[in-house]
């Protein structure tokens, strides 16, 4: 990107409250379900019903608020936002405008280039969700599915802090772990259970913010990251060309990579905001603050830091296995009684990458994380080698088993005799005459050539230690 240009990002990301039930009736929220098979009088808006609210989804607020650090408001209000959607049943959405739950908070991201930022949040607050328009079934038509009509949201609104793409995907993958972490939201991207918008816009450094677009409905961090580099690109050639940036609603198409207007940008003020005559003020007090807080987990932070500290952790390994909550604890059962970084390297390693290769989930892991432990202990105390722990948790991911059944029946313990072991070296330097005599003129790489061949002869079960040792007195013995 041209220097001359600084691009401004804040986001508006949507996270989907995992109640059971809708935020102001008691329809489930399940997805999946047949369309327009979860509602009732109050979601479908019929003359003479009245809303209620739903405590869970309120407690999952505060939870947020809690997290960030907020300002969390003791009075907040519901307000009618007016606008006419076709899946927008009442011509309005119950949201909060002018004194939202969760007032002024931050974020801090870690950047991928190992540094952190502090981003704000501006405030979040609780609202419906709307209903769903589909197309595809229909031919020159559209359906409506009120099924996800007043779903609880909860909106996270940040400062425009963001200062490129990346830092903009850092903030919401931060963002995503944390609703994880906190139990408030599934984070389920595919379905629409956590997304966002983007507002972008570009000004000269230290100049006053420009024009800013909105992309609607990001639903990948690879779109948000797409979207904006677009953006960026589109925005600084209308200015360089002498144009101007219209306030407007944008759309990403993932399958043309571009953006492309929606709408006009609405104001504040065309949405014509107004209390909720039908709910009352929301009043928090202390006691329930701190029933809340008493119930919130180890967070992110919290958690990556000590992985550190207890396990002796880089900060790559200890991001990496704090990053969800369900990942962090199958790592802490694999790492109880053996060596920290060891056992990261098996959870980063093969097991991440055998579940990504099959594609299954950690929740789904054919592998225990006992199992995985006795592996690690396996060899730690040199009853097999790195190497044969592979081939045996390649067994237990595909086949099932234990760990030791699978060592004995293969006949997989290491030899660790230094009488075999100076045997197999013997046969392996005998063979090799040349190679040897080059060892001993100076080419040292070629240790490395008999190592592998002593280990070949043991079908990969000779102490590799051992090998090496006994293989370098034998070859400077001559």
């Amino acid at each position: 990107m041209n220097m001359d240009w600084e691009v401004v990002i804040g986001l508006e990301v949507h996270a989907q409250l995992n109640t059971a039930t809708k935020i102001f009736c008691g329809c489930p929220t399940a997805f999946g379900a047949e369309p327009n098979s979860h509602t009732c009088p109050v979601c479908l808006a019929m003359p003479g019903t009245l809303p209620v609210l739903n405590a869970a989804a309120v407690d999952k607020a505060i939870a947020l608020g809690l997290a960030i650090g907020a300002e969390l408001n003791r009075h907040s209000i519901f307000a009618r936002k007016n606008y006419f959607y076709p899946d927008l049943p009442k011509g309005y959405q119950i949201s909060q405008y002018e004194l939202p739950v969760v007032g002024k908070g931050t974020l801090t991201v870690q950047l991928p280039d190992g540094g952190e930022k502090v981003v704000g949040v501006t405030r979040a607050h609780l609202e419906e969700d709307a209903g769903k328009s589909l197309h595809e079934a229909f031919i020159g038509q559209s359906g409506i599915d009120l099924n996800r009509a007043g779903t609880p949201l909860l909106e996270i609104v940040s400062e425009p802090d963001m200062r490129s793409p990346a830092e903009a995907v850092a903030y919401l993958k931060k963002l995503h772990t944390l609703v994880r972490y906190l139990d408030i939201c599934d984070g389920n991207m595919q379905e629409g259970s956590f997304r966002c918008d983007a507002n972008v816009s570009l000004r000269r450094p230290d100049a006053p913010y420009g024009t800013r677009a909105e992309i609607k409905n990001l639903n990948s961090f690879r779109f948000l990251e797409k979207a904006i580099e677009y953006e960026i690109v589109r925005q600084r050639d209308i200015l360089e060309s002498g144009g101007r940036i219209v306030q407007e609603t944008r759309l990403y198409d993932a399958n043309r990579d571009e953006t492309r207007s929606m709408r006009g940008k609405e104001e504040a003020n065309d949405y014509r905001y107004f209390p909720d005559p039908d709910l009352l003020p929301l009043v928090l007090d202390e006691a329930r603050i701190e029933r809340v807080r008493a119930t919130l987990p180890e967070l992110p932070d919290a958690k990556r830091i000590r992985f550190m500290r207890q396990y002796a952790l880089p900060v790559y390994d200890a991001g990496v296995l704090t990053a969800g909550r369900t990942l962090a604890d199958y790592y802490e059962q694999v790492a109880v009684g053996v060596d920290g970084k060891l056992a990261a390297n098996w959870v980063m390693g093969d097991l991440l990458g055998a579940l990504n290769k099959a594609g299954v989930e950690l929740e789904d892991c054919p592998v225990s994380a006992g199992k995985l432990r006795l592996l690690v202990q396996r060899i730690e105390d040199q009853t097999i080698s790195g190497k044969i722990a592979k081939d045996i948790f390649e067994e237990l991911f595909h086949r099932g088993g234990e760990v030791d059944a699978i060592i004995d029946s293969r006949g997989l313990r290491q030899i660790t005799d230094v009488a075999a072991i100076s045997a197999m070296v013997d046969a392996i330097v005998t063979a090799h005459p040349q190679q040897a005599a080059d060892f001993r003129a100076g080419k040292d790489k070629l240790l490395g050539f008999f190592v592998g061949q002593v280990m070949k002869a043991s079908q990969g079960k000779a102490n590799p230690d051992q090998v090496n040792a006994i293989l370098l007195e034998r070859l400077q013995k001559g």
